[in-house]
């Protein structure tokens, strides 16, 4: 059979059966157990990656010490790339030297997969270490994952001020400040670079009660867009994923009630909560070479919840 008729098992199977020259491309033995797990694929030993030109190349990723930032710095971590877990308060050290500690066990003697660095997105000196982390470390910077971020509950009248400032000083100006750490490098040194701001379906639904909230992942929405506009020429890419409804420890509480969860999955087309799996999935898709075309774009990760649900009938 053609080589460009198998199934994508089925070509795994063969690079492990003909194989030297698989062996030298992925740099382990193939023992396959073809079985798709996620975006990978299992082995005996090991998890195949799905984007091979990743391996080596090294992200920050911002509040990565849970939910969503701590998926996306595993699924990089298990494409082979070099990752700095960012976290923020000391609850989150464990969690962030827990992911950074597993796989550097697996590294070779004397390397490093991961470190675990603190830091408040909000203050640029701190974002400045992320990134020298990244070039000490590893000894290059190719992608940055603004994932950091926070929501609160206000009735919009009654709103403070302080809770105002804090969340667009957490989700708005921690993504200026970082996508702005990451140009700069990648602009002097000729990288092209790819950088991913975390937005929300709310940078298109409007959400009462959560008006600061929404107006920050509006603004992210548009800032990224200017800055893949201006960028582009240069090979730097830059894309939002708006995620919606995500089964995150932030969300725990309100699944775990039958009633709320209900509610949710009846404004979602699909009628089902996402994974963290599946933003990861579209993280790692991001910043690997299937994409290259793409930027300025926001990656809707909703089962269909910014589609109108309530027209899903053909009412109205």
């Amino acid at each position: 059979m053609p080589y460009a008729e198998l199934t994508a098992s089925q070509r795994i199977s063969s690079l492990a059966c003909s194989s030297h020259t698989g062996r030298e491309r992925f740099g382990w033995r193939f023992e396959i157990h073809a079985t798709m797990l996620g975006a990978q694929y299992k082995t005996k030993s090991k998890e195949v990656p799905m984007y091979p030109e990743l391996q080596g190349q090294v992200a920050v990723v911002t509040g990565a010490a849970s939910g969503l930032g701590y998926g996306i710095a595993k699924r990089y971590l298990d494409e082979g790339m070099n990752v700095v877990i960012n976290y923020h308060s000391d609850k989150r050290r464990e969690h962030a030297e827990e992911l950074a500690a597993r796989y550097n066990e697996k590294a070779d003697a004397g390397k490093l997969r991961a470190v675990a660095a603190q830091a408040d997105v909000t203050q640029e000196d701190e974002i400045d270490k992320l990134r020298h982390a990244a070039l000490e470390v590893f000894g290059r910077l190719d992608v940055w994952v603004n994932n950091a971020g926070l929501e609160a509950r206000h009735p919009s009248h009654k709103l403070p001020k302080e809770a105002w400032d804090k969340t667009i000083a957490v989700n708005l100006t921690g993504v200026f400040l970082g996508s702005r750490a990451a140009l700069a490098h990648f602009v002097e040194h000729d990288v092209r670079g790819r950088i991913i701001n975390l937005s929300s379906v709310h940078e298109v639904i409007p959400w009462p009660t959560f008006s600061d909230y929404a107006t920050t992942k509006s603004g992210i929405m548009m800032y990224t867009k200017s800055i893949a506009l201006e960028y582009a020429r240069l090979g730097i890419r830059v894309n939002c994923i708006a995620p919606g409804a995500i089964e995150t420890p932030i969300n725990a509480e309100k699944f775990d009630d039958p009633e709320l969860r209900g509610r949710t999955e009846n404004m979602i087309p699909m009628h089902r909560i996402g994974k963290v799996t599946d933003v990861a999935n579209a993280a790692a898709w991001l910043v690997s070479g299937q994409s290259r075309y793409v930027t300025g774009h926001s990656l809707f990760v909703d089962g269909g919840m910014s589609l109108y649900p309530s027209f899903e009938r053909g009412d109205g």
